[in-house]
């Protein structure tokens, strides 16, 4: 069993509030197949809707008991099974209903599999360097200024022609990303809320592969630490301009070079 290595830290509300993290971590270890798995619930602000912790923590509980019942299902179906059944349990209306990011990741004595559905990456690292599978539709519609007003966002939700993400639509499942590399190619493997992968791509105070040696001789922790720093230096906002001075952090290290009884 590789080391794995998990780190979490809750951020603040759009009103700089303490509140508890929207994030969640999944983690199930089977000597068939073992499944790890980052959720982000999407800060909601459409009054009457639960929040995307509420589901997001919904959507973990579904995934946890697809993999206690059959740990080797096929991730995208066990994907769509979960997402229908939030949905149906509480009455979830597509495009009306919070949601989430899906990362996860699937290793067994032969392959490691990743599936990305909205912007938690998940990272791979073998001998040619970090792989990353990242969902960027989102990014580029705002990029493009298709998402300028809440309408904009909700039509686009779920659409082949925007982007896609864990809500109350099953087939979103089926446009996720999707990789797999042979065991013995994969070094280690990175799941990663956007509260962490910021430092990355916005902030530039670690790379992938900087991530990957801090989490070695320091732990996953010390990763999350240095992102805090870096937002805790901009405490205005002013260098990255962003909506909120910290999002929640949730980090999963799986070092498959260090092996655990």
């Amino acid at each position: 069993m590789p080391r794995i290595d998990i780190a979490e830290r809750p951020g603040v509300d759009l009103a700089g509030r303490p509140r508890p993290t929207e994030d969640r971590v999944v983690l199930h270890v089977d000597d068939t197949a073992s499944t790890a798995v980052v959720l982000d619930g999407a800060t909601e602000v459409r009054p009457g809707l639960p929040s995307g912790g509420w589901y997001s923590r919904r959507l973990a509980d579904a995934i946890e008991a697809r993999l206690r019942s059959d740990p080797t299902e096929d991730l995208g179906a066990l994907l769509a099974h979960a997402i229908g059944a939030v949905a149906r349990d509480h009455d979830l209306v597509p495009r009306r209903s919070p949601s989430s990011t899906v990362a996860m990741l699937r290793f067994s004595a032969d392959d490691v599999e990743a599936l990305v559905l909205a912007d938690s990456p998940v990272v791979v690292y073998t001998a040619d360097g970090p792989e990353i599978v990242l969902d960027d539709r989102l990014d580029r519609l705002r990029a493009a200024g298709a998402l300028r007003t809440r309408a904009a966002v909700d039509a686009l939700r779920n659409d082949d022609a925007g982007f896609w993400v864990a809500e109350a639509v099953p087939e979103a499942a089926t446009r996720a990303l999707r990789r797999r590399w042979p065991r013995e190619e994969v070094d280690a493997a990175v799941l990663a809320t956007d509260g962490v992968s910021v430092g990355i791509d916005t902030y530039g105070v670690l790379s992938w592969a900087d991530l990957l040696s801090l989490a070695r001789t320091s732990g996953a922790d010390a990763v999350l630490e240095t992102v805090r720093d870096a937002e805790l230096a901009d405490a205005d906002c002013r260098r990255w301009p962003r909506s909120k001075r910290h999002d929640d952090q949730a980090l999963v290290v799986i070092d498959f070079a260090v092996e655990q009884g």
